[in-house]
This record gives structure tokens, C-alpha cells and sequence, in this order.
């Protein structure tokens, strides 16, 4: 058996042109402008694992998502799933073959399902989509299964989206990715627009089908919280590019980047340790113009000269200039 990762991600970026029109640009004496979404990240995911990517809005998550299930090109690099590169013309007809072995679950359950179709036609769609099963009788019972493996009644398929609140219609959408007989489910933000005792029984329902089926998946998600719960590793985003990398235990225990001890000191205190605390200060800077050197140095408490001039490299699962030279303690994990 391979010990190779069932997904590997190397070098992925995505610049977007955000310039103004032609003519603009010329009245105005304007240069084209470009954005710097994902700047040369690289992860992989073990099959059966879950690895998420966390970090405010605006670092770059859902452009990965989106671009490891092939909804968007990438400007450089590339993804890799089971052997099978997403970008190579020679694997076209492989690409095609793995397509039905990937799906994504997005953030608004009700902007992904169609308000026009019943459940039951949503559901079936990918199974039909793939030519999976034969039959219209048996496409129906197949679709009652599902229903009932995501805690919804077989009868539910008669409905309307608009009919179910947003746990539901996050179960349907759990139910259509399920439908293809899928093996790698990308998750952005799939609980974010939930109320917070829903999204614990979605979680643990993406849990429950994991250790079932033998799911794996990326994890998008700016919920620390959540996170915990979900990941066996996590990578850290910031302005597009992965500042530190660890396993979810670990990375809890023990942070190392700047960046990611000041997201775990915004985190409610529910314990009331008392344990001193420094707020998260500043904003992302603007991606089109981004700082020098590390990206978090303006809000950074270590930055040196160093730091504003020199784009520190991701070595030992971290990149941070303060933590290589040992110009901060960095905690041990229990």
C-alpha cells in the first residue's frame, strides 16, 4: 500500500488582476494592479485525515478551497489528489474518472441548494450527474438512505429547500456530497452561519460520517473552537500564505507564531484562568500592497529589521524570523 497523501498541495498561488479598465487607466495614468490571494502555499492530507486552514477573513482560505477542488485555476503551482494532478492536460480522462470522488460543502447551505428543485431532486442529482445507479425506484430508495444517514426523514425529499431551517439544509447539503459516493469533501465555513448549538450536532455528524465512511477532508474555518474539534492538523493563513503548520493538540498547547498565539488569546476564556491575554491588534493589510518581508510584521510585538526586509521561510512547521533565532520562548507541548 502507497503511504504517499491522497491530497498534495505544492507551491499553490492565485493572483487576481484588479486593475481598472483599459481606457481608465490611461486617462487616469494608472499601472495594473494585482492581487496576491494565495502566495506559495503547500500542505498535504493524509487519507482519512482532517487538515484545516485557519486565519481571519481575507487570508486566502476559500480561494484554496476553491481551487483544490478545481472550481479555480491557480496562477502557479498545483494539486495533486490520489495521483492524479488537477491541472495536467495528459490526465485529463483521470481528472474526469476522480471528479465524482470529490465534493464541497459551502458556507450558506441555502445559496448552495436550489430554491426551485425538492430535496429529493438535489439530492439525486449527483447520482445521476455520474450514471451511479439505474432506475428511478432505485435512485429514490438511494436517496431515502442518505436522507436518513444525515439524521433528515426519507419523506423530507418531498420538500422544499425553503421548508427547513439552516441545520437542515446543511444536512441536505451534506446529503448531495454524500450522493457520488465521495471520498474527499472540502468544508468552507460550513458552520459559520449556524446558531452555535446547531452547529455542534453538524460537526459532529461530519464526524460520525468520517469514521464511518472513511472521509477526508479540508477544513475551512476562521472558528478556532471548531477547529479543535474537528482537526488532526491545522495550518495557519495569513495574508496568503501558511505561517505555521502543527498538529491540533500541539498547536493549542504549544504555538509558536506570533500570529497564532494572539488568534488562541482572542478566544473566549471560558476556564477564567486568568492567564494574561493580549488582544488581537490591527487589520490585514491590503493584499494589492502588501508589506515587505513577513507579512505580519506591522502588527507583530517581535518585528525587527529583519522581519521587514526578509520573507521568513517555513522551517520546523513555523515562519517567523523571532522563533528561529530564538528571540522568543516558544512553549512545549504536555
Amino acid at each position: 500500500m502507497s503511504n504517499a497523501p491522497f491530497v498534495e498541495v505544492k507551491d499553490l498561488r492565485r493572483v487576481f488582476d484588479v486593475s481598472k479598465p483599459w481606457l481608465n487607466r490611461v486617462l487616469e495614468g494608472g499601472e495594473k494592479q494585482y492581487l496576491k490571494a494565495v502566495d506559495g502555499i503547500s500542505f498535504d492530507i493524509a487519507r482519512g485525515e482532517t487538515f484545516a486552514l485557519v486565519g481571519e477573513s481575507g487570508s486566502g482560505k476559500s480561494t484554496v478551497a476553491r481551487m483544490v477542488v478545481g472550481l479555480l485555476p491557480p496562477s502557479g503551482g498545483g494539486v495533486t489528489i490520489d495521483g492524479v494532478s488537477m491541472a495536467d492536460a495528459a490526465q485529463a480522462a483521470a481528472r474526469q474518472r476522480l471528479r465524482r470522488r470529490i465534493q464541497m460543502i459551502f458556507q450558506d447551505p441555502y445559496a448552495s441548494l436550489n430554491p426551485r428543485w425538492r430535496v429529493d431532486r438535489i439530492v439525486a442529482e449527483p447520482i445521476r450527474a455520474f450514471d451511479l445507479i439505474k432506475g428511478e425506484r432505485e435512485i429514490a430508495n438511494r436517496v431515502g438512505e442518505l436522507l436518513s444517514l444525515v439524521g433528515l426523514h426519507p419523506d423530507d425529499g418531498k420538500k422544499f429547500p425553503h421548508e427547513f431551517s439552516g441545520g437542515q439544509r446543511q444536512r441536505i447539503a451534506i446529503a448531495r456530497a454524500l450522493a457520488s459516493n465521495a471520498e474527499f469533501i472540502v468544508c468552507d465555513e460550513p458552520t459559520s452561519a449556524l446558531d452555535v448549538s446547531v452547529q455542534a450536532q453538524i460537526l459532529n455528524l461530519m464526524r460520525d460520517l468520517q469514521d464511518r465512511l472513511g472521509l477526508t477532508y479540508l477544513f475551512i474555518s476562521h472558528n478556532l473552537a471548531v477547529v479543535r474539534h474537528m482537526a488532526s492538523r491545522i495550518g495557519v493563513m495569513y495574508l496568503g500564505r501558511i505561517v505555521e503548520v502543527s498538529g491540533g493538540r500541539e498547536l493549542f498547547q504549544a504555538p509558536k507564531h506570533p500570529y497564532t498565539r494572539m488568534l488562541l488569546d482572542a478566544v473566549p476564556d471560558i476556564g477564567m484562568t486568568g492567564r494574561q491575554r493580549v488582544p488581537v491588534n490591527g487589520e490585514i493589510p491590503n493584499p494589492i500592497n502588501p508589506p515587505s518581508g513577513c507579512p505580519f510584521n506591522p502588527r507583530c510585538p517581535f518585528a525587527n529589521d529583519r522581519c521587514r526586509t526578509e520573507r521568513p521561510p517555513l522551517d520546523e512547521g513555523v515562519a517567523c524570523h523571532a522563533v528561529h533565532e530564538r528571540r522568543i520562548d516558544v512553549p512545549v507541548a504536555a
